[in-house]
């Protein structure tokens, strides 16, 4: 398989993996006075794949700016891995999730972040996250990345996405 990728911001490649879109709440616990900023917090459900974000917006696009100054977002994703991928099989293979966020980032795989590159630290970093090593089509998976407004402290611009994409390579042999 040639290396394709899916442009998760884009309505016609959002069908290919069932989703019907982002959903997008604004805070560290969405829905919390202070956008959920307390101290020694430890841990957010938001992050986790049964998490209920049926009451969240479903933003045009994941690229619109939001907000100034300290501020976080969650975006999460809900779709079902296709048979194929623009013409290729997308069994066996590996799939990556690749995202730029601005400033601060944290990607979140069925709930689970790999602490050594599921961090995104920077304006325009772009990162690339293991979904699965072997694709099995049918199977549901849940993006969840937070976004927050960096330095810390002392925030510039607004947080969104640059971009986010599912890429499928071939499997080493």
């Amino acid at each position: 398989m040639a290396r394709v990728s899916l442009d998760l911001d884009d309505k016609a490649d959002l069908q290919v993996v069932g989703a019907s879109g982002w959903r997008r709440a604004m805070g560290m616990v969405p829905g919390e006075p202070n956008q959920g900023l307390v101290a020694e917090m430890r841990g957010v459900a938001a992050r986790l794949p049964d998490y209920d974000d049926s009451d969240w917006e479903q933003p045009e696009t994941i690229q619109e700016r939001l907000s100034i100054g300290f501020t976080f977002a969650w975006y999460r994703l809900a779709f079902t891995m296709p048979e194929s991928v623009k013409g290729q099989s997308a069994a066996g293979n590996r799939v990556f999730f690749e995202c730029n966020v601005d400033n601060y980032g944290e990607v979140y795989i069925d709930g689970a972040i790999d602490r050594n590159i599921g961090v995104i630290t920077g304006n325009n970093t772009p990162k690339r996250v293991a979904l699965t090593d072997s694709a099995v089509p049918g199977t549901q998976h849940v993006v969840a990345v937070l976004v927050g407004n960096a330095p810390l402290g002392d925030p510039v611009g607004a947080i969104f996405f640059r971009h986010a994409t599912l890429a499928f390579e071939e499997a080493p042999r």
